[in-house]
């Protein structure tokens, strides 16, 4: 791939020269490529970059010293994996901690990488923030920037995150074919979306509804605690009004105390390296939830559940083109601003229209003020009952989550 000098914002004399690595870590999505591919074309532009370094499965194939040259590789082949999901150098659920930091900056200054550009979540701009703070206490001149991928939408500073408008589009879709499943075959059903804290994603489909018949009638979010009443109650009256009810409700759903109701029922002892219990792979919160509206009711009724699962975070051929392009613009970004001479940092966005006229434009957010904290889903767009969400939010998402198919009515 040729280096086009004539774009570079420095002279060549005052760029860090070395080399690079990029890694991928935490839920895999539909567009976490379009960032990667977007990093190896914009560094292909910089003599200053000697080689840039893919680590397979993130922080852990930097540690294990596990490498893939992405230098000189064929633009064909590079379009065809921004288009394809899930990570292509391979993710990691490894949470760094400082013990760990220090390996993986042992490394890289083992291998003269002086650009360290990292995919993912809050815990990944932890750990870029923490790979930072060592090079500068070391005195080791190091660009560590942080470009932001998750489903969950819940990243501080930033007004959205790339992978979440393709997984909403998806989940808009799914439940608007199950909602004309449930119209066909009447009753009540229940299913689980991702979102172990926050609600983003489950809000989404919020988007499948047309009309005020259309499903989901009922929206449950972690930020808007219910019990288990109040939640048969609710079930109970759309149903006397519609003869059916359609529900989305978070994998995270919080009870009236404070504490999630997967935690409470779940039957499996398998915790992620957060410490945190299965969810996705689990149907037991739905199979829970239909239960209990089951016992609340006296007549026999057709109630089901279903768990979205996994497929809502990397389904192939269904991207959000808003989420394709803002993810790619995240990677050419994070290149810009470490060849800017800026020594750390994360891509954000900002809003800069609505509806038709939806923009946004990039800035650089301090890693400190994204690692670790999740930015929840604001109380400005629940409703006053607790089991939806308002125009307001659609307003938000619609345009991140693009076009989805036209149901047609007799």
């Amino acid at each position: 791939m040729p280096r086009r000098r004539d774009k570079l914002s420095k002279p060549m004399s005052d760029l860090l020269k070395g080399n690079a690595v990029i890694g991928q870590s935490g839920g895999p999505t539909a567009v976490i490529n379009q960032s990667l591919v977007a990093v190896i074309e914009a560094v292909a532009q910089y003599d200053a970059i000697d080689k840039l370094l893919g680590a397979r499965h993130g922080v852990r194939g930097i540690v294990e010293r596990r490498f893939v040259d992405l230098n000189g590789l064929d633009a064909s082949l590079l379009e065809k994996v921004a288009q394809t999901p899930c990570a292509a150098l391979g993710s990691t659920r490894d949470k760094p901690d400082e013990k760990y930091c220090r390996r993986i900056f042992q490394v890289l200054g083992r291998h003269n990488v002086r650009y360290f550009f990292y995919i993912g979540g809050n815990d990944s701009a932890d750990a870029a923030r923490i790979v930072n703070e060592m090079a500068a206490e070391s005195n080791y001149e190091l660009r560590v920037f942080h470009i932001p991928k998750t489903i969950d939408n819940d990243l501080r500073v930033t007004d959205h995150c790339p992978g979440y408008g393709s997984a909403a589009r998806f989940v808009a879709a799914a439940i608007m074919g199950d909602d004309r499943d449930n119209a066909s075959l009447p009753g009540v059903k229940v299913d689980v979306i991702m979102g172990r804290s926050a609600g983003w994603l489950a809000a989404s489909s919020m988007l499948a509804r047309e009309d005020d018949r259309d499903g989901p009638h009922l929206i449950y979010v972690p930020e808007s605690p219910v019990s288990r009443e109040k939640f048969v109650s609710d079930v109970l009256e759309v149903y006397g009004r519609l003869g059916r009810c359609l529900v989305a409700v978070s994998e995270g759903i919080m009870d009236e105390a404070g504490r999630s109701w997967a935690q409470t029922i779940t039957e499996t002892t398998e915790r992620d390296s957060h410490g945190n219990i299965q969810l996705s792979g689990s149907g037991a919160l739905g199979d829970y939830m239909a239960n209990l509206v089951k016992a609340g009711v006296r007549q026999k009724l057709r109630i089901r559940s279903d768990t979205f699962g996994y497929l809502q975070r990397s389904f192939p051929g269904f991207a959000s083109p808003t989420d394709q392009a803002e993810a790619r613009l995240a990677g050419t970004k994070a290149v810009e601003y470490a060849m800017a001479g800026h020594v750390s940092g994360s891509v954000a966005f900002k809003r800069t229209g609505e509806g038709e006229h939806y923009g946004i434009e990039c800035f650089r957010a301090e890693l400190k003020d994204v690692a670790k904290e999740i930015k929840r889903l604001p109380a400005e767009y629940i409703n006053d009952s607790g089991n939806g969400v308002n125009e307001a939010f659609r307003q938000y998402v619609a345009p991140l989550a693009g076009e989805l198919p036209t149901i047609a009515k007799l």
